[in-house]
């Protein structure tokens, strides 16, 4: 029986011009909420978070203006490619 291939994680994108233009105090990993169609698009490597931010609304902290552009082929399904996501994090690295 042949062993399964590994699955690498990738980043699936970045903001290096941040890095250059901020002093990074402080970095966190999170997850976004996402529908079916950007899961897509994001997959063939069309996301953007270059002109993007952080925002806390509610006691949730929110993703604004990150581009991931439409999937074609999900037609009625597709969302706005510049809505506001929710970031999901600890409760303590929210506050």
């Amino acid at each position: 029986m042949a062993a399964k291939p590994e699955r690498r994680l990738r980043a699936v994108a970045e903001n290096r011009k941040a890095r250059f233009n901020f002093e990074i105090g402080e970095v966190f990993e999170a997850g976004i909420v996402l529908t079916g169609s950007e899961v897509k698009s994001l997959r063939t490597g069309k996301g953007s978070i270059v002109e993007s931010y952080a925002d806390a609304k509610g006691g949730e902290i929110w993703l604004i203006n990150a581009n991931i552009p439409e999937y074609l082929q999900a037609h009625r399904f597709n969302q706005l490619p510049k809505r506001p996501r929710k970031l999901l994090l600890q409760q303590r690295q929210i506050n």
